[in-house]
C-alpha cells in the first residue's frame, strides 16, 4: 500500500472535514455502484465495507485528528490504520482477515482526496500484488486481468471469493517471493489447482492453453443446454438452484437455467442502513423473485446477521469469538419482533409463486420449534387481518456438526434440510475458511464432512424432508459425484456455474457415484478424496 500522506491540511478544520465527507460519500456510491448486479459473495463483502464507511469510532477518531491540525487524508489514513491493526491483533482469523478490507477502504478514501478515482488500465495480464481489497478486486476487468496472484490472503479471502465471481483464475498466499518476480515474465495460472507456474516451457503452455480452450469449449455446450432438467445417465433428477445475493442476481439465474433459487440472502434489505426494511418493502423484494421464477421454488433464508454482519439496528455486546456467539437463528430468536416482520413479509410474497422458508445456524431442535411457531403465529395475524397465506416450506440450515448430528430429528420438524458447507467444514475441522494456514484442513470433501453430510442425506430420506446442499462444495467438480451418489437432491449454487453443474450431473451415473462416495468416505484426508474422483468420476 501507499505511504500515509501528508500531515498539513490544506485548509482549516471545518474545510478538511467537509472535504473527508464528499471522499466518503464519493467511496460509497462507487461501492453500491460496484455492488449493483454483482455476485451473491461479492455483494455481501462490499455490505459490510460500506458498513465500515459509516463507523462512528473511525469517524470520531479522523474528525479528532483534523481538529488536531491534521490534514484530512492523513487523518483518515492513521485512523484506518489503528483500526486494522486492532483486527490484526484478534486471536479470530476471520476478524483479523477484515484488516485489509479496512485498509482497502482507507487507500480508496485517500485516493478520493488526491482527486484520483481509478487506477489506469493496463494491457491483459495476470496481476501480481502483496495483496488486494474487496472492492479493488471487483474492479478488475477480466477482460484485461487474465489471472490475479497475491502475496497475502488466502484461497477463501474476500478478494478470491470475488475474483472467482468475476470469473479471473486467483492464487493467494503465494509470500513474499511472489513479489519478486519481473515485470514481464510469462506465468500460468492455475486457480483450481492453486499453483503458479513461472517462467513455463513451451511445452507447459502449449497444454494450458489447449486446455483452456476445452474449457471454454465445455462452458459454451453446458450454456446450450442449461434450460434442461440435469438427469442422471441412470435417470436420478437432481435440481440445481442458485445463491442469490441480491436483485442483480435473479435475472443472472434465470438465464443461467436456475430450476428456482435454493438460498435468497435476505441480508441485501438489512445491510448498509439505519433502520430495518419494512414489512412492506421485504415482502416485494420477495415477491419480486418469486415472479421472475414463474413458479418455480425459492427459498428465502431469514436474516443471517451477527459475526461479520453487524446492524447497526440490533446492536451487540462485544464478543470475543463473533462465530461462537449470537447470530444468525439465535439472534432473530432475541428480536422476536424483527422475525415476525421478515416472516409476515415471506409469508405475503408467496401468493406471488412457490416460496420456502429457511432458518439459519440453526443448533438444536428446540430452536427450529420456536422459529415454526413464530411462523404460525405470523400466519394466524395475517389471517386475523383478511390475508390468507399460501403454504410455506419450512426448512432448516446444517452448517453446525450438532445439527448434522440430530439431523432425524431436524428432519422430523422441517420439510427440508440445506447443509452450509462453508461454516460446516470449518467448525467440523476447527479451521477457519478465510485463514491460509489451515487452507488444507478447509476442504469441505475431507472424509469427516462427507460423513456427516452422507448422515444429514440419510435422515432426510429417512424422515421425507429433502436434502439440498448450498455451500461451495455444490459447485465444486470434485464434490458434486459424491454428494449426487450421498442422495443430495439439490444443489444450490452461483448463478453462472448452473449450466456446468447441470452438465456434471448428467454426465454421472447416481448409483456408481453412490460406490464412490462410500468409498471416499472410507479415505483419511481431502487429497486423497479428490485424487480418487479425479481418477475414478468422470470429467467435470
Amino acid at each position: 500500500s501507499a505511504g500515509a500522506p501528508a500531515a498539513a491540511p490544506s485548509g482549516d478544520p471545518a474545510t478538511e472535514r467537509a472535504a473527508l465527507g464528499a471522499a466518503l460519500d464519493a467511496v460509497a456510491d462507487d461501492l453500491a455502484a460496484l455492488r449493483e448486479g454483482a455476485a451473491a459473495a461479492t455483494a455481501d463483502i462490499l455490505d459490510a465495507q460500506a458498513l465500515a464507511l459509516a463507523d462512528t469510532e473511525l469517524m470520531g477518531a479522523a474528525h479528532a485528528a483534523i481538529d488536531g491540525g491534521r490534514s484530512a487524508a492523513r487523518a483518515w489514513h492513521d485512523a484506518v490504520d489503528a483500526a486494522a491493526a486492532a483486527y490484526d491483533g484478534l486471536d479470530d482469523e476471520y476478524l483479523r482477515a477484515r484488516a485489509a478490507d479496512l485498509r482497502d477502504l482507507g487507500r480508496r478514501v485517500v485516493a478520493r482526496l488526491a482527486g484520483d478515482a481509478t487506477a489506469g488500465d493496463g494491457a491483459p495480464a495476470v496481476l501480481v500484488a502483496e495483496d488486494l481489497g474487496a472492492a479493488e478486486v471487483a474492479e478488475l476487468d477480466p477482460a484485461r486481468v487474465r489471472a490475479l496472484a497475491t502475496a497475502a490472503g488466502g484461497p477463501t479471502s474476500h478478494a478470491s471469493i470475488i475474483a472467482r465471481g468475476l470469473g479471473i483464475p486467483a492464487v493467494a498466499g503465494l509470500g513474499a517471493s511472489a513479489l519478486a518476480i519481473p515485470d514481464g515474465t510469462m506465468l500460468i495460472v492455475d486457480g483450481g489447482a492453486g499453483t503458479v507456474d513461472v517462467a513455463p516451457g513451451a511445452e507447459a503452455v502449449a497444454a494450458h492453453e489447449a486446455r483452456a480452450r476445452e474449457d471454454a469449449a465445455r462452458e459454451a455446450r453446458a450454456r446450450e443446454r442449461s434450460g434442461e432438467p440435469a438427469v442422471t445417465a441412470d435417470g436420478r433428477h437432481v435440481e440445481v438452484a442458485a445463491n442469490i445475493g441480491g436483485p442483480g442476481d435473479v435475472a443472472a439465474a434465470v438465464a443461467a437455467g436456475a430450476d428456482g433459487v435454493g438460498l435468497l440472502r435476505s441480508e441485501f434489505l438489512f445491510l448498509e442502513r439505519a433502520e430495518p426494511p419494512s414489512e412492506d418493502e421485504q415482502a416485494a423484494a420477495y415477491a419480486e423473485a418469486a415472479r421472475a421464477f414463474g413458479g418455480r421454488r425459492v427459498v428465502v433464508r431469514t436474516l443471517d446477521a451477527g459475526a461479520d454482519k453487524p446492524l447497526r439496528y440490533l446492536p451487540r455486546a462485544a464478543e470475543a469469538n463473533p462465530f461462537l456467539g449470537v447470530r444468525g437463528l439465535r439472534l432473530a430468536l432475541e428480536h422476536p419482533e424483527a422475525l415476525r416482520t421478515q416472516l409476515r413479509a415471506a409469508l405475503r410474497a408467496a401468493a406471488a409463486g412457490p416460496i420456502g422458508i429457511m432458518f439459519p445456524m440453526v443448533s438444536e431442535v428446540d430452536e427450529l420449534r420456536r422459529a415454526r411457531a413464530a411462523l404460525d403465529e405470523a400466519r394466524e395475524a395475517l389471517a386475523r387481518e383478511g390475508v390468507e397465506a399460501p403454504a410455506v416450506e419450512v426448512g432448516a440450515m446444517v452448517e453446525v456438526p450438532a445439527a448434522a448430528i440430530m439431523a432425524e430429528e431436524l428432519a422430523a420438524e422441517a420439510d427440508f434440510l440445506s447443509i452450509g458447507t462453508n461454516d460446516l467444514t470449518q467448525y467440523v475441522m476447527a479451521a477457519e475458511r478465510g485463514n491460509a494456514g489451515v487452507a488444507r484442513l478447509s476442504d469441505p470433501v475431507h472424509p469427516a464432512v462427507l460423513r456427516l453430510i452422507a448422515g444429514v442425506a440419510r435422515a432426510g430420506r429417512a424422515g421425507g424432508a429433502r436434502v439440498a446442499v448450498c455451500g461451495e462444495a455444490a459447485s465444486d467438480p470434485a464434490a458434486v459425484p459424491l454428494l449426487v451418489g450421498m442422495g443430495v437432491g439439490e444443489l444450490s449454487v452461483a448463478p453462472r456455474r448452473v449450466p456446468l453443474v447441470k452438465a456434471q450431473v448428467r454426465g454421472l451415473d447416481a448409483d456408481a457415484a453412490g460406490a464412490l462416495a462410500d468409498r471416499a468416505m472410507g479415505l483419511e484426508g481431502a487429497a486423497e478424496v479428490r485424487a480418487l474422483v479425479a481418477s475414478e468420476a468422470p470429467p467435470a
